[in-house]
């Protein structure tokens, strides 16, 4: 019974992350395949649990299942299923690294493309740091969609340019977090 090294629940949960960021249907699946099969090296399959207080990436050993449903009379050690959050501070941060992150992206999203999306992308790096806890590059459909509807329109105080321009604005946030997730 082997238990699932840390290092690939890490980076599980990494790709998992990515996946539900992407905006590309391919890229999405091209980073759960990536996952299922690091899990699956190692005889464990993942899904994402809903759950009120955030979804949560579960591993599970692969003998477990059957058919797709866990097999409640084949589990004998309940500690080898691997559980990881995946709202909230990422494990291992602070909120000030999170912060950070979050101001460098909006930073080189104003450098690259200037104050308006800058503007947009600083507004929506301070939601996401602290609204959600989360790097920008995590945030889902259902947080863009509360920032667009709820925080900016509250809190932002937009120009008419920042307002015609905020989708554009996560988008290019987006593509910046994901080229510094990739760089390291």
């Amino acid at each position: 019974m082997a238990e699932l090294p840390t290092e690939v629940a890490d980076e599980a949960e990494r790709l998992t992350r990515l996946a539900r960021t992407a905006t590309d249907p391919n890229e999405r699946a091209a980073r759960r395949e990536r996952r299922d099969d690091r899990l699956a090296g190692h005889g464990f399959t993942a899904r994402v649990r809903e759950d009120p207080d955030g979804d949560v990436l579960v591993c599970y050993p692969s003998e477990w299942i059957v058919d797709g449903e866990v097999q409640v009379d084949r589990i004998e050690d309940t500690d080898r299923a691997v559980e990881r959050p995946l709202s909230g501070i990422e494990p291992g941060g602070d909120w000030e690294a999170l912060a950070t992150h979050n101001n460098r992206v909006a930073e080189r999203v104003a450098d690259a493309h200037g104050p308006v999306h800058g503007a947009n992308a600083r507004v929506f790096a301070d939601f996401m740091s602290n609204h959600r806890a989360r790097r920008v590059g995590t945030a889902t459909e259902a947080d863009r969609a509360e920032f667009r509807t709820e925080y900016f329109v509250r809190n932002a105080w937009p120009t008419d340019d920042q307002r015609a321009a905020v989708e554009t604005s996560l988008s290019l946030v987006a593509d910046v977090a994901s080229t510094l997730e990739n760089d390291g």
